[in-house]
């Protein structure tokens, strides 16, 4: 009777409460999660007038879907129905798709029969199992590494997989197919550098993902020892790096030819090897030509630092502050002290390109509030020459002492905002001077800005005096691909700057305007403003006001990196009196191409800046720089002229420079120029010079003694331990007849000893794990190991499988399944290998260290039916020994059991 049944149903599948409402039909359009419970009703009506007896067997479309009660009886009043519940098993693996559930009655005593159907919906399930399934524990410098994973499908939907690697090359294609329950084992390879200088880990990693579902990536990393075939020594000296240099210099003076040589020893590092003692010094000699940009300038200097101390001897660029000494090159010496968040310091200076001042001494604190914010003080002292030829450079002469304490400030106000000032005090004989400077920036999410202003009185002893500046520029973000800008720069006007330079022109600039970022690779500026230039040297080449639009545009073409830009200006002429439009047409053009980088530049220009209206100029030039390996670059560089603007530094027109390392520690370099010096507008000088460098590491301190390993390989079974090539680091040695071996004089350190297969036969292996991994610190250290024939294990995975009569009902093609596989892991507690097997094929392992091994077989996805006679295998090899393994699976017939006790149903 149905009423048997009904109890465990209800039990077991609460689901079944819908069953009793209008209809009691389940509809296909609900959908069932695999490894579920449910049941489908149907409705038998009986329109008779005689009480029938059925006999309803039950049937579905697929052998995962189990009905788990096929047949039963069912009595029917007249003209009534019944509610026929048949409940259902969902295995796990279940196929997403659709399904059938078929019921046929059979009347008892009679031909009477009916055949009712529902589908069901078994929804989708994403699940990948993602594995390590084999990488190597070491590989030697310059072979490739290749580490397996394993990635199966274990939902029951195809599944679309993005496959990629950060640091490797994988077999497979970026984008995989996978069916339900279908596995794939994926290959990658690097390809190691063979000139590895230590040896070191390296991970390689593996990402697998669903399309279009990157959150549930999944990423596994192999790691492998890389074995240095090449390895650097470690130095049992602590050394110190000087280069020496020597070079040949001639040069084409205004007409004069001047040459001679020059040296340079420089030097930088430690004298202990913690690196707390810094040592740094500097020698170049005279000068054999006069000084210009592109040669050193005599200089000889030395300093120190430790911890909180640092002195400095010889020649500098000496600073105070910006207001008071801003830069001023030349000869005394530096100390400063750091005590935790307090500075303390001072230096003597003897200028030596500027000849108002005799010398000048400096001293300063500094106390560090916070992280970011700071106040600094200081007095610094000037003393004058008092020879009667000294030529101002500002129309102000120092005659007498000058003292100048000054006060800075740095504070950072918020994340986003910062504000710095000065001010400074002078006071020289009956005069005095005061010089203040305020600077504020601003950095927001759209808004970013920097603004300075400075002022100094006529009196003022400092670096300037009689002037003040200001600049400053705003950029404002409108949106991803659009903002304004504007800068404003007003140059001071009087400053003592160094006799060895030229002053650049006196420059006013406005601009501001709009760029737009059209394109990822393209941009378009457009921006108008005014522009003030005046020469600050007698007689003036230039004096102009202009005010400009000017148009650019930025794109990347290709290999080909394209800049465009034209300007066009009405300007007033100072010089002349007269005004007139000035326009300048520039491109530039730059890629790069077999290791060389090219750049093309050409302007042409009709302006009225200069002794006459409408004057023609066009400037074109080319810069090339070809890196033709590590030892060997070469630069090539021409312009046919410059602007007058630039006429206050030196100025190449054509160059060409050489490198070459000559080996290890001597390089050549040798380099040609045509040049404009600085106050020249037309009177090329030519400039050769040829420079021989020595870099040396020098021993200063033995900081680790040579030490020695020694042992035996003993012979385990094996023909021959004589003649055995063994390796360490960069050392090699050969065993003698009795399996003795010997590395003298090496570095103390951590070094894997490996062996030589190819001095060994095909089947020796060690009796320990290789490479092994040493620690040699000890004067003597010994490591004994012996020689053994290797073992093997070879297996089978058998496979039975039992019919289970289900419904012959035609499957969807969905339930077409492939033959599962395990994977399988031998162990001696050091070493593991894994292995993927189909069920029905063989299997081995070789090349196994004699001793005892585990076996282990896991299930890698196989759906619960399958059953493993033994999961776990312990194997003692000998020896030579061939071990041979099987390893039962067979498919198991579900068992369901029936409670017997009645419940009544409302």
């Amino acid at each position: 009777m149905i009423k048997s049944w009904i109890p465990y149903t209800i039990f077991l599948f609460p689901v079944l409460s819908f069953s009793q409402s209008s209809g009691g039909m389940f509809a296909a359009k609900d959908s069932l999660v695999p490894g579920s419970s449910t049941s489908v009703s149907f409705m038998i009506e009986n329109k008779s007038d005689l009480k029938k007896n059925f006999i309803v067997k039950a049937e579905s479309s697929s052998p995962h879907i189990i009905p788990i009660l096929k047949e039963n009886h069912v009595t029917i009043s007249p003209h009534s129905s019944s509610v026929y519940l048949v409940p259902l098993r969902i295995a796990g693996d279940t196929l997403q798709g659709i399904y059938s559930i078929i019921i046929q009655g059979f009347r008892e005593a009679s031909d009477e029969s009916f055949i009712k159907k529902r589908d069901i919906i078994v929804s989708g399930k994403s699940s990948l199992a993602f594995s390590v399934l084999d990488a190597p524990e070491f590989v030697k410098a310059g072979e490739t590494i290749t580490a397996s994973f394993l990635l199966k499908n274990t939902g029951n939907m195809e599944e679309q997989i993005i496959v990629k690697s950060k640091n490797a090359v994988t077999d497979t294609e970026a984008f995989i197919i996978l069916s339900p329950g279908d596995s794939k084992i994926i290959h990658i390879k690097k390809l190691t550098k063979a000139d590895l200088k230590k040896n070191e880990f390296l991970n390689l990693d593996l990402s697998v993902y669903p399309k279009g579902a990157p959150k549930q990536i999944q990423t596994l990393y192999a790691t492998t020892q890389l074995i240095a075939i090449q390895p650097a020594e470690e130095d049992i000296y602590h050394r110190f790096p000087v280069s020496l240099s020597g070079a040949f210099v001639s040069m084409r003076n205004k007409g004069d030819l001047e040459s001679g040589f020059q040296g340079e020893i420089y030097g930088k590092g430690s004298f202990d090897k913690d690196g707390k003692d810094i040592l740094e010094f500097r020698g170049i000699s005279k000068n054999p030509v006069e000084f210009n940009s592109f040669t050193p300038y005599e200089e000889y200097f030395i300093n120190y630092k430790r911890d909180n101390l640092l002195v400095h001897l010889g020649d500098k660029t000496y600073s105070s502050s910006y207001l008071t000494e801003f830069a001023r090159y030349g000869r005394g010496a530096e100390v400063r002290f750091d005590f935790n968040k307090i500075s303390l310091g001072g230096f003597y200076n003897h200028p030596r390109f500027f000849r108002d001042i005799k010398e000048e001494l400096n001293v300063y604190s500094r106390i560090l509030i916070g992280k970011e914010s700071e106040i600094a003080a200081g007095y610094l002292y000037k003393i004058p020459r008092k020879d009667a030829d000294v030529i101002s450079m500002n129309n102000v002469i120092l005659t007498s002492e000058s003292h100048l304490p000054y006060l800075i400030g740095k504070f950072k106000l918020s994340p986003q905002f910062t504000f710095s000032n000065e001010l400074s005090y002078s006071r020289s004989g009956n005069t005095d001077g005061t010089a203040y400077l305020l600077q504020v920036q601003a950095n927001f999410t759209k808004f970013t800005g920097n603004a300075l202003y400075m002022k100094a009185s006529p009196y003022f002893a400092g670096y300037f005096n009689n002037t003040s500046t200001f600049n400053g520029n705003v950029q404002y973000k409108l949106s991803e691909k659009l903002n304004i800008f504007a800068n404003y720069v007003q140059d001071a006007r009087n400053f003592q700057r160094d006799t060895l330079f030229l002053a650049a022109p006196y420059r006013k600039f406005l601009q501001y305007g709009i760029q737009y970022q059209y394109l990822k690779n393209g941009s378009l500026r457009l921006s108008n403003g005014f522009q003030r230039y005046e020469d600050r040297l007698e007689p003036r080449e230039f004096d102009y006001a202009e005010q400009f639009l000017r148009v650019g545009i930025d794109q990347q073409l290709g290999m080909f990196q394209v800049s465009l830009e034209g300007q066009f200006g009405k300007t007033k002429n100072f010089l002349t009196g007269f005004t007139g439009s000035s326009s300048f047409y520039t491109a530039n053009i730059s890629f790069e191409k077999f290791k060389t980088s090219f750049n093309l530049y050409g302007s042409y220009s009709l302006a009225s800046r200069y002794q006459y209206r409408n004057q023609e100029q066009v400037y074109y030039g080319a810069r090339i720089m070809s890196r033709f390996s590590e030892k060997t670059y070469f630069s090539l560089f021409y312009q046919n002229n410059y602007l007058p603007e630039e006429y206050f530094r030196d100025r190449n027109l054509f160059e060409v420079l050489c490198h070459q390392q000559i080996f290890s520690g001597h390089d050549l370099d040798v380099s040609g120029r045509y040049t404009l010096q600085r106050g020249e507008l037309g009177h090329k000088d030519f400039i050769l010079s040829a420079r021989y460098t020595i870099r040396m590491n020098i021993p200063v301190r033995k900081i680790a003694e040579y030490v020695t390993l020694h042992g035996n390989i003993r012979n385990l079974g094996v023909k021959n331990i004589h003649g055995i090539r063994l390796l360490l680091g960069g050392h090699l040695t050969i065993t003698d007849k009795n399996g003795d071996f010997i590395f003298r004089n090496i570095v103390p350190g951590d070094y894997l000893l490996s062996i030589d297969r190819s001095t060994t036969a095909m089947q020796d292996i060690p009796d320990v794990s290789f490479p092994a991994s040493l620690h040699l610190v000890n004067k003597e250290n010994i490591y004994n190991f012996g020689l053994v024939s290797a073992a093997e294990i070879r297996g089978e995975v058998v496979f039975r499988e039992h019919e289970v009569s289900f419904a012959h009902i035609p499957a969807n093609k969905l339930n077409k399944k492939k033959t599962g596989s395990i994977i399988i892991e031998a162990s001696n507690g050091e070493q593991s290998y894994r292995k993927v097997v189909l069920l029905g094929e063989r299997f081995d392992f070789t090349y196994l260290r004699p001793g005892e091994w585990n076996i282990k077989v896991y299930r890698n996805g196989l759906d619960k039916r399958f059953k493993i006679t033994s999961e776990s295998f312990k194997v003692n090899l000998k020896s030579s020994e061939i071990k041979a393994l099987r390893i039962d699976v067979f498919r198991q017939q579900p068992e369901i059991k029936y409670q017997q006790e009645n419940i009544k149903v409302g």
